[in-house]
């Protein structure tokens, strides 16, 4: 049996099974990336909750694990050199999983580039740009008079729309088939109701993203991966 005991994460969130892949986490859009992928690719995983606050986030335990202190991060005890790998940021343990389980990242390696391009594109763009929106919408950035950050989040979210939806033409998945591209790309589209932007940026103009993410939502794996770990 594997031997997790030497992660200091482990003595706040034990392991019930070592032999699995441990998910630190909690459903935003980034976390869910993790539980979505992992609940399709079928692999044998472990979920803790790890709350947005500082007594967890900043605690000593999970900084340990992830200096950056942002959920998800995972520990994959049967790592690819015999030994525990642990990781965090979600594009990066995307590309992990795919390539472990050769799922989801395309049958050659074109197809593999082309999927990874566009999980650096919602990593590089829509995640931060979604979530910028979102505080100056929802959260504390509303109570600024001045407009001009919120008016530059929702141009760029925008400008993102309509790349998205460009790409999708004729298409029913980002590369032509489904992969963690999608995965990356779609939990964040969803976001736009929670921060209350759905009008703002007039999502339901863009008919290929609005159906993009339909499609998403309707499979069994991402409806389950959607609330794992449960708020």
């Amino acid at each position: 049996m594997n031997d997790l005991s030497p992660f200091p994460i482990d003595r706040r969130w034990p392991a019930e099974n070592a032999q699995a892949i441990q998910l630190y986490s909690f459903p935003t859009p980034n976390g869910v990336k993790i539980s979505i992928a992992l609940e399709e690719l079928g692999l044998d995983y472990e979920p803790h909750r790890v709350t947005l606050s500082d007594s967890d986030v900043k605690s000593p335990e999970f900084l340990s694990l992830n200096p950056n202190n942002k959920i998800p991060a995972i520990i994959d005890p049967n790592g690819p050199d015999g030994a525990p790998l642990p990781l965090f940021e979600s594009g990066a343990i995307l590309i992990y999983l795919a390539e472990k389980t050769g799922k989801l990242i395309g049958a050659t390696q074109t197809q593999k580039y082309q999927t990874i391009q566009w999980v650096m594109w919602q990593m590089g763009g829509v995640g931060p740009m979604v979530g910028q929106l979102g505080f100056f919408v929802k959260f504390a950035g509303k109570e600024i008079e001045d407009p001009r950050p919120r008016e530059r989040y929702v141009a760029e979210a925008k400008r993102l729309l309509n790349v998205l939806d460009g790409a999708l033409e004729g298409k029913e998945w980002i590369t032509g088939e489904f992969s963690i591209a999608d995965i990356a790309i779609c939990p964040w589209i969803r976001a736009f109701d929670f921060y209350e932007a759905r009008d703002i940026v007039g999502l339901d103009g863009y008919k290929n993203v609005t159906a993009y993410l339909d499609r998403f939502l309707a499979r069994p794996a991402v409806q389950r991966g959607l609330n794992i770990p449960p708020r």
